[in-house]
């Protein structure tokens, strides 16, 4: 079986080495390693970091979510996209179990750490088949006032507010409901 024609069938666009190996039915990682850096110095792969083989045409998205893994997007790129912030920030931003920031074909990719049962409970994520898994706009909402305490939001119209309520329980803090409820009581 070809190993390229295999991944470019795939509908993900970034790969583990563990990802390649499942899809091409291959347990000798030393030669699929191989295989796969051959077709990075051949240009039909990319290979942006240690581990991680790419598509030519990769989404951002996917790789922000295996960089780190397990992860997901949240905080200021979700709450951008959702219309509640307005400035531009053009960083994916994620939640992940480690804080640092990645630079990647120009691309700034900011990690975020968070604490290990916020970051597996699924609640207020969606998990896309591809691989990206993306905060709802409230759980990026919580997200960012559970890591960074008071936060400025131009909008807060396309957020749920029930949505809000049922997601808070998550994170267990009194210090978040109480910024939360200083946010609503001043509309």
């Amino acid at each position: 079986m070809n190993l390229i024609y295999t991944l470019y069938n795939d509908k993900r666009t970034v790969f583990r080495l563990k990802d390649a190996a499942m899809l091409a039915g291959e347990t000798n990682f030393v030669s699929l390693n191989l295989k796969l850096n051959y077709y990075v110095r051949t240009g039909k792969l990319k290979n942006p970091r240690k581990g991680i083989y790419c598509k030519p045409t990769y989404s951002t998205e996917e790789l922000a979510c295996k960089i780190f893994a397990p992860a997901y997007i949240s905080l200021e790129y979700v709450l951008q996209k959702a219309g509640v912030t307005f400035q531009y920030d053009s960083r994916v931003t994620v939640v992940s179990y480690v804080s640092r920031n990645i630079e990647i074909e120009n691309k700034i990719f900011s990690f975020r750490k968070i604490k290990n049962n916020l970051l597996v409970d699924a609640r207020g994520i969606e998990r896309q088949t591809n691989g990206v898994n993306i905060a709802a706009p409230e759980r990026a909402f919580l997200d960012i006032l559970y890591l960074n305490g008071e936060t400025h939001f131009d909008n807060l119209n396309p957020l749920k507010r029930e949505k809000i309520e049922e997601l808070l329980s998550l994170y267990q803090s009194k210090a978040l409901a109480k910024r939360v409820k200083k946010i609503y009581g001043h509309q």
